[in-house]
């Protein structure tokens, strides 16, 4: 079994390895050749245990990541989202690997933004904004960059210096981009006038004000993956034109950014687009006008882990990366 670190993973694989694996996730998941039971939770006293399988045949592997959140343990100077992927022989059933589940999770999930942008944003966008900089914040704010080549990008967050800690993060990694990085002390000030703006906060009330969102711009809502909590100002989708997601069922079965506005009735399913591997196979439109607004929800799907984890492993494995564990 190849043990794989986030330093490990660090030195053979890019934000661009991951906007390549999560686009063939989400073609594989739409074509119907990844199976993904939906995420199984398990709810303790203090936080939640989560396990997301998955399967590809055409892959020839299956994953299976845990990953738990337990917001306490930043008091205690412990990750908030402890994590694991194994990824396993899809012919054998041997664990081939076990990799870095919270610097994958971090890597597939702003992907899955990178890869909504890419697909679904204004070509010439030039202004970005993050609301919310806690582990996910730099990771989402890397793919946004990845794929569009913005004036300014904007992070914002309750505790103002961990916005500017995401902020100085990216520019220190990714020197390359002339895109002016910095915090800012309100979601008023993120999103005005920006063209691509990400949430990834477990708010359970909404971030950003939905009427203050400019024509033409796309949304990522990414935080919010449970019933309670509401990171999305539901108004946001009465002025879309579109609605996307990673996997309709599984917003469907968790996430209260879209589960409470159709039990009040603002939206309904007719409203939605599809998922977003439709668009990457052709299968639905994508953006058609400059002006509509364009929202993408996503909890987040093993398919993500699975591809990967299956590129970083073979990236790793040509590379020597890792530890070698055997049992």
């Amino acid at each position: 079994m190849l043990l794989l670190s986030k330093k490990d993973i660090k030195k053979v694989f890019t934000v661009q390895d991951a906007l390549a694996s999560v686009k063939e996730a989400f073609r594989s998941f739409s074509g119907g050749d990844c199976e993904v039971p939906l995420r199984t939770d398990i709810q303790a006293p203090d936080g939640v245990f989560l396990f997301m399988p998955a399967y590809s045949k055409a892959a020839g592997h299956a994953s299976l990541k845990i990953i738990n959140i337990f917001p306490g343990n930043r008091e205690l100077s412990l990750p908030v989202a402890p994590a694991q992927v194994l990824l396993i022989d899809g012919r054998t059933g041997i664990i081939i690997a076990m990799i870095d589940g919270a610097y994958l999770t971090q890597l597939r999930t702003g992907a899955a933004s990178g890869v909504a942008f890419d697909v679904l944003g204004r070509r010439d966008a030039k202004i970005g904004a993050v609301i919310g900089a806690g582990s996910q914040g730099a990771a989402q704010l890397a793919a946004m960059l990845a794929v569009r080549d913005l004036d300014e990008a904007r992070v914002c967050d309750l505790v103002y210096e961990r916005a500017e800690e995401a902020a100085a993060e990216i520019r220190g990694e990714y020197p390359q981009y002339r895109t002016n990085i910095r915090a800012v002390r309100g979601a008023d000030e993120a999103v005005d006038n920006a063209d691509l703006v990400i949430t990834v906060t477990p708010s359970l009330t909404p971030v950003f004000d939905g009427t203050k969102i400019k024509a033409g711009a796309t949304i990522s809502c990414v935080g919010s993956y449970r019933y309670e909590m509401q990171e999305m100002d539901p108004r946001i989708l009465t002025r879309c034109g579109k609605l996307y997601f990673d996997s309709k069922d599984a917003v469907l079965s968790e996430s209260g950014d879209i589960l409470k506005p159709l039990e009040e009735g603002l939206i309904t399913e007719a409203d939605f687009t599809g998922d977003l591997g439709d668009v990457l196979l052709g299968k639905a439109a994508g953006r058609e006008s400059d002006d509509e607004i364009i929202v993408f929800k996503t909890v987040g799907i093993g398919a993500q882990d699975l591809f990967t984890a299956k590129n970083i492993y073979l990236k790793a494995s040509a590379a020597g990366a890792g530890m070698t564990w055997d049992p």
